[in-house]
């Protein structure tokens, strides 16, 4: 399997980067036609996700529930202070995996693939791998 970095830019500590596109060109320039996409993510307070793309208060919304079930400030020992962006992270995930079909990934109408940061801004790295049938 052939793996590319997409280089994505954070802008604040909490937020969702839709990165649907960026993955539909790797794609595109890659050639596979009919197969899988990989998508990793070698950050500890950063995670992937799917979910809707078509309204940005789907993506508020999330932020919201999260920073009311894992606040910033708790009874954290983790000495950095980003103890609640670990928790957020690992409930998140740190890889997906799409079909891809016809040379697309096979998302449903109202999906998007998001990056979600929790501790930035900050420069990061997703890496992306696909294989063929």
């Amino acid at each position: 399997m052939k793996w590319t970095k997409i280089e994505v830019r954070t802008g604040s500590r909490n937020e969702f980067i839709d990165i649907t596109n960026r993955l539909s060109e790797a794609l595109e320039k890659s050639g596979v036609l009919n197969g899988t996409c990989y998508v990793y993510m070698p950050h500890t307070t950063a995670g992937l996700t799917i979910n809707e793309n078509a309204d940005p208060d789907v993506v508020r919304d999330i932020l919201a529930g999260l920073s009311r079930l894992v606040p910033m400030k708790g009874d954290y020992r983790h000495a950095e202070g980003n103890s609640d962006a670990h928790i957020k992270a690992s409930l998140m995930g740190f890889s997906l995996m799409v079909p891809i079909i016809e040379g697309r990934l096979a998302l449903g109408t109202w999906q998007g693939l998001y990056f979600c940061e929790f501790d930035g801004p900050r420069n990061r790295q997703v890496m992306v791998g696909f294989t063929t049938e």
